[in-house]
């Protein structure tokens, strides 16, 4: 499989399902829960399908079914599918009993820990990969030992966290994921993961057929089973390929989401009420600044290229 069909087919995937889910979706009532104490702008997506990421999945899924899959591709379709599969659950609970919140916190972060472990064991035991990672603008390879493990669990949760932080406006967290998994199918050809990479573009294309329909104005969301399971995608090319240094730089904009929301949480609980941003995370806060969505939603994207930018860059001065 050569990289423009890794492109096209999970593109042209979700572009022709889209509809059917979409019906389908409306028909059996899995609309979109909002929070009362969010945006008052956010009311009129009441109602609007979501679990939209099952498209992205069944792009990505489809897709790799013409790929040589190695060891290093199956665990990270296994963490992939694992963490949407957290993901719908997550969904299928607020959805189907309307006042919840969804899974528990608890067997949430079980279910996210469970696959970030599966990979961080893997990783750590392939001695091919083991316990080096490579760092951005020096080109060199630092061993951790066994605190490799540790760090792929952190980044495995907080890349997961992060996309699902991200996905708050009409095509945002899609929009950004298609530029860093592209960024990352750069660095995994370039580092020899043929089929990593090849992954990495069907989500890039899964990702740009789901915007089609995500777009300001949205006609699906992708919910947690979307969010969690790029997010679980984007953490396994970056551990396997020893780049998670990079993953810090080049998803940059999860990374300002998921600050943004443990500086406002901590500095609420310190001063007992007071508030930095208008609201977390940061989009919210532009959105209740009164900048339009579409325009918060292309400048995170802007944003994110020249992150993209930072990251190749810093792994071409090598």
């Amino acid at each position: 499989m050569n990289y423009f069909l890794a492109i096209t087919i999970p593109f042209f995937v979700v572009m022709i399902s889209g509809p059917f889910l979409i019906k389908l979706l409306k028909r059996i009532n899995f609309g979109q829960q909002v929070r009362r104490e969010g945006p008052k702008s956010h009311f009129q997506k009441e109602g609007i399908p979501t679990m939209g990421g099952v498209l992205i999945l069944l792009g990505i899924v489809l897709s790799i079914l013409f790929i040589n899959i190695n060891n290093n591709l199956l665990v990270t379709i296994v963490v992939t599918l694992g963490m949407g599969l957290v993901g719908f659950l997550d969904d299928f609970i607020k959805i189907k009993t309307k006042k919840s919140l969804g899974l528990k916190a608890r067997s949430k972060i079980i279910g996210q820990l469970l696959f970030s472990i599966i990979l961080a064991i893997y990783v750590y035991n392939n001695p091919e990969l083991g316990s080096e990672i490579l760092l951005p603008f020096s080109g060199e390879y630092i061993d951790l030992g066994i605190m490799i493990i540790p760090l792929i669990i952190f980044t495995t949760l907080g890349t997961a966290n992060g996309v699902n932080l991200t996905d708050g406006l009409d095509g945002l967290a899609s929009g950004v994921t298609a530029i860093v998994s592209s960024s990352f199918a750069v660095l995994t050809a370039a580092l020899y993961f043929e089929q990593l990479s090849i992954f990495a573009l069907s989500i890039t294309g899964a990702c740009l057929g789901f915007i089609w329909y995500n777009s300001h104005p949205a006609q699906v969301f992708m919910g947690d089973v979307g969010s969690l399971a790029l997010g679980g995608a984007l953490a396994s090319i970056a551990v396997i390929s020893q780049t998670e240094a990079f993953l810090l730089i080049i998803g940059g904009v999860y990374v300002i989401e998921t600050v943004s929301v443990i500086i406002q949480v901590s500095y609420f609980k310190i001063t007992k009420g007071k508030r930095i941003f208008k609201m977390s995370p940061l989009h919210h806060h532009f959105e209740l600044k009164g900048w339009q969505e579409s325009k918060i939603v292309f400048r995170f994207i802007l944003v994110s290229i020249v992150f993209a930018v930072i990251g190749i860059y810093s792994f071409y001065l090598i």
